[in-house]
């Protein structure tokens, strides 16, 4: 199973919401499209599933520590980017999140309050290719929740009806959505002059990333997802499937 083209993206958007599973999913598959995205005047916010606490490499590290570090490197990964709004909800451990209703509802509320043109999530869809890294449960499960919560639950005003009762949360169609990871994407960004931003990024997450070089590593995977598109040698990209709601 795989994804139908893309389309391409709406030009008319000024909201984008990035909701992923982790603390480093939107940095690793898209900050340099962020980065371009901030750069063109667009209000860009973030919600996080889980704050990583099954993340890290070093055992000398107290577990009980491992969230409250990768929450402040997301913030720091997010405002190298210029990124400002970085929110996280409670009660999703990592590596245990599946697309219940309680997580919809809590995805359709972000959605209802931040009111994006454009979400930004992870795949729903597997890749058989490449079952490490894009095909984690978490972000399966995410990218789940989320294309529900942006259809039906956030525009439909009889879902979840305590979001408006309780607090005022009116119901909100979100456009088109943008999946991270998945296979064979198609919609290719040129982030060759924003890479470098990318990395600073990525090396906010030094719990994650401070045990090899970085640079080394994205720019071979940036440069595949290029030469792959048929972008001049030496550019870099990174890749999505876009869908349209509306």
């Amino acid at each position: 199973m795989t994804f139908a083209p893309s389309p391409p993206p709406l030009d008319d958007v000024s909201r984008v919401l990035c909701v992923l599973a982790h603390p480093d999913d939107v940095d690793f598959g898209a900050a340099g499209t962020v980065a371009q995205w901030v750069d063109q005047g667009l209000e860009v916010s973030y919600l996080l599933v889980t704050r990583g606490d099954a993340g890290g490499f070093d055992e000398a590290v107290p577990r009980e520590q491992m969230p409250i570090i990768r929450e402040a490197e997301q913030r720091a990964a997010a405002a190298a980017l210029g990124v400002k709004q970085v929110d996280f909800l409670d009660g999703y451990a990592d590596g245990t999140v599946t697309p219940t209703l309680g997580l919809r509802r809590d995805i359709a509320a972000a959605i209802r309050r931040a009111r994006p043109d454009r979400v930004l999530t992870n795949a729903p869809l597997r890749r058989w290719d490449r079952l490490t890294g894009p095909s984690h449960p978490d972000h399966l499960a995410t990218g789940e929740a989320v294309t529900c919560a942006v259809y039906p639950d956030a525009r439909n005003p009889f879902a979840f009806p305590e979001l408006l009762r309780d607090h005022g949360l009116a119901a909100w169609t979100v456009r088109e959505i943008w999946f991270a990871g998945g296979p064979a994407p198609d919609h290719v960004v040129d982030i060759t002059d924003t890479v470098d931003r990318k990395i600073a990024a990525l090396r906010a997450h030094e719990s994650q990333t401070s045990h090899f070089d970085i640079g080394e590593r994205i720019r071979p995977w940036n440069g595949a997802t290029a030469r792959a598109a048929g972008l001049p040698e030496g550019h870099l990209a990174e890749a999505f499937t876009i869908v349209r709601t509306t």
